[in-house]
């Protein structure tokens, strides 16, 4: 694994412990009326979902390893492009159920580094 796509890894997992840790004790409620908070959440998605287009582009088969990598790199290019039509619900969703897993993608993968 070129050293790269685990500095990409890396940021991967830094970036969805942030999230957590942002989101802890909130609710959706509190989430959409903290305009801070939800800077701070969609960053972090940004750069979640560049690192994963950036490991597509350098190791195809370390992406393959990662569970909704196609879907991921979608929200962020959502959030990048169609800043305008971003809906607190769905973040909060991506938040709550799926942030685990993406955790544990990348942890294993730089385990097995």
């Amino acid at each position: 694994m070129p050293n790269n796509v685990i500095a990409h890894l890396y940021d991967i997992q830094c970036s969805v412990l942030a999230v957590k840790k942002f989101v802890c004790n909130h609710t959706l409620a509190t989430y959409s009326s903290d305009d801070l908070l939800r800077s701070a959440v969609e960053r972090k998605f940004e750069i979640i979902g560049e690192a994963l287009s950036r490991i597509k582009k350098e190791d195809p088969a370390c992406l393959k390893k990662i569970r909704y990598h196609r879907e991921i790199i979608s929200f962020r290019n959502i959030l990048i492009h169609g800043y305008d039509s971003i809906d607190d619900r769905i973040i909060w969703s991506v938040i709550q159920e799926s942030l685990d897993d993406l955790l544990a993608d990348a942890s294993k993968l730089l385990q097995d580094f």
